[in-house]
């Protein structure tokens, strides 16, 4: 199956995992299509917003998807008891706005291997964190290459751990959501290197709109270097902003059938945060609108 298109739904937030439902690309199922999604990423946007305060905030503007990115005001964070993680299940049960996944900083690049091992054990918390709590996923990412290290082994070494932890987040339907993140590691030839070690099936690219997609032979190039490893998300920046075409990516997606849901991840700073998200929640109606036609 190519990418997380319409007729390849990830399993976690679409039924119970079972292993007739297993695709390709690992937890993904057979569902009723679906068109892509747009929520929120709480960088920026939503970082001082408690839990209570950013559900209403994505109720009011109808931007029913959130990312929650760890060390954030909400708190939702590994050392949460077991009745505290319930309490946030309930709070997203009882609510319309889906909790997509977490966004963690646990990176592998590291030339300790000791601080990679740290890395994956803490990226089994943020999956068991999410399991408990009711999300579907745990964003992870490259973040650099290391000075004096052979790029080639710290790939090597980033698409290793990446499949140690898809592996044990799929026993829990959490999918690995990679972050084109960091300085060299964020070209998209050089995801592409990664995920050719990474090959787990529950681990997907999750794409980030950064310039350098833009780079070498350009957009399209570089999207379909990675489109048929795509996860469940995509990051955006505001989808007013001059300096990338988000009319061309909407165009990609839908020419792919992507089912996922296209998260803001805001740069801005804007007074009243309710009426931004409704903003760009139209405008990426009118875009995707755009796209199909």
């Amino acid at each position: 199956m190519a990418g997380y298109s319409r007729r390849s739904f990830l399993a976690a937030t679409g039924g119970v995992l079972a292993a007739t439902a297993l695709s390709a690309r690992g937890l993904r199922a057979e569902q009723t299509p679906q068109p892509m999604r747009f929520g929120l990423v709480t960088y920026l946007w939503g970082q001082h917003m408690t839990l209570p305060e950013l559900l209403a905030a994505c109720e009011k503007s109808q931007v029913l998807g959130v990312e929650l990115r760890t060390q954030h005001a909400h708190g939702v964070e590994p050392a949460l008891t077991k009745a505290e993680r319930a309490e946030v299940r309930k709070r997203f049960a009882d609510s319309p706005v889906t909790l997509v996944g977490y966004g963690s900083n646990a990176q592998f690049h590291e030339a300790d291997p000791a601080k990679v091992r740290q890395n994956i054990e803490l990226t089994k918390q943020y999956i068991q964190l999410m399991h408990d709590c009711g999300g579907s996923g745990v964003k992870v990412k490259p973040n650099s290459f290391v000075k004096d290290v052979p790029r080639e082994k710290t790939i090597e070494q980033i698409g290793r751990a990446l499949n140690l932890v898809a592996a044990h987040g799929a026993e829990f339907n959490q999918e690995i959501r990679v972050e084109v993140h960091g300085p060299g590691t964020s070209e998209l030839p050089v995801i592409k290197a990664i995920f050719d070690v990474a090959d787990h099936p529950n681990v997907g690219v999750c794409w980030n709109s950064n310039d350098v997609d833009l780079q070498g032979e350009g957009l399209k190039h570089n999207f379909n270097l990675v489109k048929d490893r795509f996860g469940a998300t995509v990051h955006v920046r505001e989808l007013d902003s001059a300096d990338y075409p988000y009319q061309d990516l909407m165009r990609l997606l839908a020419g792919m059938d992507y089912a996922g849901w296209i998260l803001l991840e805001a740069r801005t700073n804007p007074p009243d945060k309710v009426a931004a998200l409704v903003e760009q929640r139209e405008m990426f109606e009118r875009m995707l609108a755009r796209a199909k036609s």
